[in-house]
């Protein structure tokens, strides 16, 4: 298998992935990287779409799953029916931290908002992420991600060497829109997240600050820290979220 650096010619592979169909960037992926492989997953809206394109060619990936404590009940049920119905080997991190004690210590006095939402992602989200993979020292991480959900992922290519968690990371789906992923989603029959008959278009934690349904017309990730100069979460920034 080829894993190290040296081995992996990236811009020729990004040349070949441009216009590559999601199946065969994964294909490529778990031959090269085999067990070597991880996959991280939100479970949120459409999550299934990288879930499936990647148990087709490694039925046991490990998925990272990170539940920060603030997650809907919604998505825990979603994540345990889709390990149950499609036999996922998901990995799940926690946050160090008891959700309710952690608001309490840093000030947050309303559970349904944040004033910190910084310091919060970095916590729950990143922390407990950066755990998992200094855990599972993955050769390559497959993540979900697409070009369209904002101008930082607009600016990546499908393979990446990602100095943060030193592997690579590779994103099939990153110039595929939204419609190709529902067409993908349709055809094949996944689930939908149970929150998306109400709206919500892109699912993280349940704050309000940090994800709300959206109004017809919305761009699908302005339910996402609605008001706030914020876009990522920062597991997919090189630096993380306040950390």
């Amino acid at each position: 298998m080829l894993t190290e650096i040296s081995s992996i010619d990236a811009p020729e592979l990004n040349r070949r992935f441009h216009t590559a169909h999601p199946s065969e960037i994964c294909g490529w992926a778990a031959e090269t990287f085999g067990d070597g492989l991880v996959l991280t997953s939100s479970f949120g809206a459409e999550s299934l779409c990288a879930i499936h394109l990647v148990i087709a060619v490694k039925p046991d990936i490990p998925i990272v799953f990170i539940n920060t404590g603030y997650l809907f009940p919604e998505t825990l049920g979603f994540m345990e029916a889709m390990r149950h119905r499609y036999h996922l080997n998901v990995r799940e991190y926690h946050s160090r931290y008891d959700p309710m004690v952690w608001l309490t210590i840093h000030g947050e006095n309303d559970p349904r908002q944040r004033r910190d939402v910084e310091a919060c992602c970095a916590a729950h989200k990143n922390e407990p992420f950066d755990r998992a993979m200094r855990e599972l020292k993955p050769a390559a991480w497959i993540r979900g991600i697409r070009a369209e959900q904002s101008t930082h992922r607009a600016q990546l290519e499908v393979l990446r060497w990602n100095s943060r968690t030193a592997c690579w990371a590779i994103s099939p789906l990153l110039n595929w829109n939204r419609r190709q992923v529902h067409a993908y989603m349709k055809q094949h029959q996944l689930p939908d997240h149970p929150l998306w008959a109400k709206g919500y278009a892109s699912i993280g934690c349940n704050p309000e600050t940090c994800t709300r349904p959206i109004a017809p017309g919305d761009h699908h990730r302005s339910g996402r820290w609605n008001g706030l100069d914020k876009k990522e979460c920062g597991l997919h920034l090189d630096h993380g979220a306040g950390i």
